[in-house]
C-alpha cells in the first residue's frame, strides 16, 4: 500500500512539472454595462443592433452582405437574423432565430470594438457571415 502511494505521489509530481498550470483570479472577470453594448456596431461587411434587455440578455439584429463582381456587373447576397444573446462578463452568445442547429455566434466586448465569430451554417445567404470586427457607429436603431 505504501509503495502504491509513493508511486502516486511521484506520479503527481512528474504532471506537475510537465502540465502548465492556468490560474483565474477571482474578480478579474471583465464586465460590460448596458451603455457600453448598446448602439450599432458596423463595419464593411454588416452592422450589429444591439439593445441590453437586462438579466444578462441582449436583443441582438444582425444584417449582412457579401458583394461580388459578375460578367454582367456587380452583385451582392444579403442575410438577417436576430434573436437573444445571453452576455457573461464582456462575452454573448446566441443562435439566430430559425437558424439551422449549430449555428452559434459569439460577440466579445472590448473597449471601442465588438470583434464576432461564427460556428456552423447560419442561413445568412452564400458567403454571407457575422464573422468580423465591429466598431460602435451610434445609439440602438
Amino acid at each position: 500500500m505504501k509503495r502504491a502511494l509513493l508511486a502516486l505521489m511521484m506520479w503527481c509530481a512528474v504532471l506537475a512539472v510537465v502540465l502548465p498550470v492556468h490560474r483565474v483570479k477571482a474578480g478579474t472577470e471583465t464586465i460590460v454595462t448596458a451603455a457600453q453594448v448598446n448602439g450599432s456596431w458596423e463595419n464593411k461587411n454588416g452592422a450589429f443592433n444591439i439593445r441590453a434587455l437586462g438579466k444578462q440578455r441582449l436583443q441582438v439584429s444582425f444584417s449582412g452582405i457579401y458583394r461580388y463582381n459578375t460578367p454582367a456587373g456587380p452583385s451582392e447576397n444579403e442575410g438577417e437574423a436576430g434573436g437573444i444573446a445571453f452576455i457573461e462578463g464582456d462575452t454573448a452568445t446566441f443562435k439566430p432565430e430559425d437558424a439551422q442547429d449549430e449555428c452559434l455566434i459569439t460577440m466579445k466586448f472590448t473597449k471601442d470594438k465588438l470583434t464576432v465569430t461564427q460556428e456552423g451554417i447560419c442561413g445568412f445567404g452564400f458567403h454571407v457571415t457575422a464573422a468580423g470586427v465591429y466598431r460602435k457607429v451610434g445609439s440602438p436603431r
